[in-house]
């Protein structure tokens, strides 16, 4: 049995592109089931989850109340009957073998977590999406992540995108840490490592992200994962929780603001900061203009992509900072 589990809310624009790829799935409705746990959704997210229901008896509707991803998951965990936990993101779409290759490997492999690459694409394309679309796929803009830019063989990593775990992981390392809105999957991957567990990707199949598509959007969405980073390490005590690459625009952000406000006490250190931000827009103009040349994409919203995403990501973790100092007079 195969427990496919989804958290949603407000989801109206991607649910049934998402819902057209499980019934596509070439693993049998008879031995699996699929839960989707909605936060309360105030969209028509719930009634067009509710027309597939009516449809399909191995799909069904749960509420969450407290309408964050880690609570989602540990409601759709319990409620579940599976050998094998499966979970997905509404924003995402699936490969027709997609379930049959994760439930393979995880009992070929006999490991405690197997994900795929998340290859990221928009659901309207426009000169805008796509530059945004490119700028989350390079390494320059989201690192070097195996799931985002691609293997070709089976590969121990640190974390995956979702995730393919037999029950069992769940009795043995614990349940999603219901206090982190944001690097839930993370945190509960690097649990696993730490606790001796192991995590692979495999090249075989692949799902589809649906990234945001305007400027604003990406910015909120990679502000709240900075911000997420720092609380994420203050709720759990660990720094360990998360790599050193979840860190690098925070560093970026400080070296940058950091000798401006020095200079005021030695001038010449302003400098340092004129020639880094020369020195950032140099590197990523180059980039922009190289994509733009070899994929026909606009220079401008390509330029502007790396900047809002870099920025927005290092802010965020900066302002998650702040929380975690003045604590006492915030409030976390």
């Amino acid at each position: 049995m195969l427990s496919v589990i989804c958290p949603i809310y407000n989801e109206e624009k991607y649910i049934r592109k998402c819902i057209d790829s499980i019934l596509s799935q070439d693993y049998p409705y008879n031995d699996m089931e699929v839960l989707f746990v909605d936060g309360m959704s105030t969209d028509r997210t719930r009634n067009i989850v509710s027309e597939y229901t009516k449809q399909y008896s191995h799909i069904r509707l749960i509420d969450n109340p407290h309408k964050i991803v880690p609570c989602a998951m540990n409601i759709g965990i319990r409620a579940s009957k599976g050998d094998v936990i499966i979970r997905l993101d509404a924003h995402a779409s699936y490969q027709p073998d997609y379930f049959s290759v994760l439930y393979r490997y995880s009992c070929e492999l006999r490991v405690e977590n197997v994900g795929v690459v998340c290859r990221t694409d928009v659901l309207n394309k426009t000169p805008k999406t796509l530059a945004i679309r490119e700028v989350l796929s390079n390494k320059f803009g989201v690192g070097n992540s195996a799931f985002r830019t691609g293997i070709n063989q089976i590969m121990a990593v640190d974390t995956v995108p979702f995730g393919c775990w037999p029950r069992s992981v769940f009795d043995r390392y614990g349940l999603y840490d219901e206090r982190l809105i944001r690097n839930q999957d993370i945190e509960l991957n690097k649990r696993i490592k730490h606790g001796g567990g192991k995590i692979v990707i495999v090249p075989d199949t692949y799902c589809t992200y649906l990234a945001r598509e305007t400027f604003s959007g990406l910015a909120k969405n990679n502000f709240g994962n900075g911000k997420w980073n720092i609380l994420t390490v203050y709720y759990t005590r660990q720094l360990q929780s998360l790599s050193l690459r979840h860190f690098i625009p925070l560093i970026f952000l400080v070296l940058l603001i950091l000798p401006i406000f020095v200079s005021f006490i030695w001038l010449p250190l302003g400098w340092v900061s004129i020639l880094s931000i020369v020195g950032y827009l140099f590197a990523i103009g180059i980039i922009s203009g190289m994509l733009a040349h070899r994929k026909g994409l606009h220079f401008g919203y390509l330029l502007w992509s790396f900047i809002v995403l870099h920025l927005s990501y290092g802010w965020g973790s900066l302002c998650g900072l702040g929380l975690v100092i003045f604590n006492k007079k915030i409030g976390i």
